[in-house]
């Protein structure tokens, strides 16, 4: 798949081949929905706590006689039936871990990055460079490249100078190629990738790089 490199003016520069074994494979949305469950399932904390009738601080006796009250039958007024009583059934610290093999992870972010691709959500550049940070001077730059809408910036490693241009900015984000991740693919109207970025992902999601590791 053949796109334009653009520089940060907007202008083009060049073509350049995008790799079809990441950018052109055949779009698995289950395997995707997977990726994406199993990502936000691993973000959550589990630290969620409710105090069962055991828990709560009230007295344990029992609240009134057995008999002759014409009432109903109660003993602690920790029952959940009572306000400031214990929860039943309430959530309790659990881990929410989701495992999914590598490869299919890996996958994932093809069948992502080739949805973008097809949808002309893919923008190349040559290099994202600034003298000093400038927020403003990053705004322009993306209202050149994407317009008014949202994008993801990655990286090919640590920039300081590009990383404090693009934390301000409302509808941008900055991350490492290497951090590729299926809800931040997914989340953003283009995804914006320099050259460098782009030999990353060959690196890691390539088929040459697929057959190493086995």
């Amino acid at each position: 798949m053949q796109v334009p490199v653009r520089n940060m003016a907007g202008d083009q520069v060049g073509t350049i081949e995008l790799p079809p074994d990441i950018f052109e494979v055949e779009v698995n949305t289950g395997l995707m929905h997977q990726a994406y469950v199993r990502q936000m399932a691993n973000a959550r904390l589990g630290t969620h706590k409710t105090k069962t009738r055991g828990e709560v601080n009230r007295t344990k006796a029992k609240w009134y006689r057995q008999k002759g009250t014409g009432r109903a039958r109660h003993g602690s007024r920790t029952a959940p039936i009572f306000v400031g009583g214990g929860v039943a059934h309430g959530p309790q610290p659990r881990d929410y871990t989701k495992h999914m093999p590598r490869k299919m992870r890996r996958q994932a972010l093809r069948c992502a990055l080739s949805a973008l691709a097809a949808d002309d959500q893919i923008v190349v550049v040559d290099s994202l460079s600034l003298d000093s940070p400038k927020t403003r001077v990053m705004r322009e730059a993306l209202n050149r490249l994407v317009g008014d809408q949202s994008a993801l910036l990655l990286l090919a490693d640590r920039n300081e100078v590009v990383e404090r241009s693009v934390r301000n900015l409302p509808n941008a984000r900055y991350l490492r190629a290497m951090y590729l991740n299926v809800r931040d693919l997914l989340s953003h109207d283009k995804v914006i990738i320099p050259k460098d970025a782009l030999e990353v992902i060959r690196g890691f999601l390539g088929t040459a790089a697929e057959g190493q590791e086995e």
